[in-house]
């Protein structure tokens, strides 16, 4: 299998994943959206040096994908090509911030590690949530939660379309890509002096194949709204689960979890 067939493939297996059924796939989309959105805000609000406070918000992560049934190496394999962006924000800090900050036996830890450390594991844990949310949840339900959020239709409808087209375009550069290699055998890639007609002809079938699909989707009855949805009310367990997870959060970010263990042990 090549590498375009892997992308396509990887792109429905999302949707095959968020089809699943499990105690976390079973909660109404917008509780799940909002948990995502207040965890995220919980991380992201931890001081640069506080990397043992920060410790403590792993356990929703791991408690959640234990509970919908998804290994959690899954969102690393898969975002493998973001992970390392997200740990190489903070790797200059080692060299910015020098002054000895805490001391672990015989060894001296500067600020500007604890900080890279503290950045990394943010970075790993809002992608952790993210792709939970979106593997649990179906694109469409995800949408009609965020218009029940009052996002804007154009944005909700852009993302939807976005995420929808990036299967097909990638079936459309398989497609063109194969009739090339019939075309040049025994080549290796694209050549250089193909890839300007290459561009324009997947923007011209791209712009093709968006058009059909959309006009596909109005004549079902789409106008920004996602009446076929998950449009069910809430229900006890959705309420219990957002208040509890949010007041989970809000004790892991007021009192170090980590420190206080710490703390008992020694």
């Amino acid at each position: 299998m090549d590498k375009l067939s892997r992308a396509s493939s990887e792109l429905r297996e999302m949707d095959a994943l968020a089809a699943l059924s499990s105690p976390i796939h079973a909660l109404h989309p917008l509780a799940k959206l909002l948990v995502t959105l207040f965890y995220i805000f919980t991380v992201v609000s931890f001081g640069k040096y506080d990397f043992s406070g920060l410790a403590a918000m792993l356990l929703y992560p791991l408690f959640a994908y234990s509970a919908s049934g998804i290994p959690i190496r899954l969102c690393f394999r898969k975002l493998r090509v973001v992970l390392p962006l997200v740990c190489a924000v903070g790797i200059v800090n080692p060299f910015l911030d020098r002054a000895p900050l805490l001391i672990l036996g015989s060894v001296a830890v500067s600020g500007g590690v604890v900080s890279m450390l503290t950045l990394m594991g943010k970075g790993i844990l809002c992608l952790l949530a993210s792709f939970l949310l979106v593997a649990t949840t179906s694109m469409d339900s995800i949408c009609a939660a965020l218009r029940k959020v009052h996002v804007p239709r154009t944005f909700v409808t852009l993302l939807l379309l976005t995420y929808r087209y990036a299967a097909l375009m990638v079936d459309e550069v398989g497609v063109m890509s194969a009739s090339y290699r019939l075309r040049a055998p025994g080549q290796r890639g694209l050549h250089f002096s193909a890839w300007g007609s290459f561009l324009g002809q997947l923007l011209l079938r791209s712009m093709d194949r968006a058009i059909e699909i959309y006009s596909a989707m109005e004549l079902r009855g789409f106008c920004g709204d996602f009446p076929y949805a998950d449009c069910r009310r809430f229900a006890a367990r959705d309420w219990l689960f957002l208040s509890a997870v949010c007041a989970l959060f809000v004790l892991f970010r007021a009192v170090n979890i980590a420190a206080l263990l710490g703390a008992w042990v020694m």
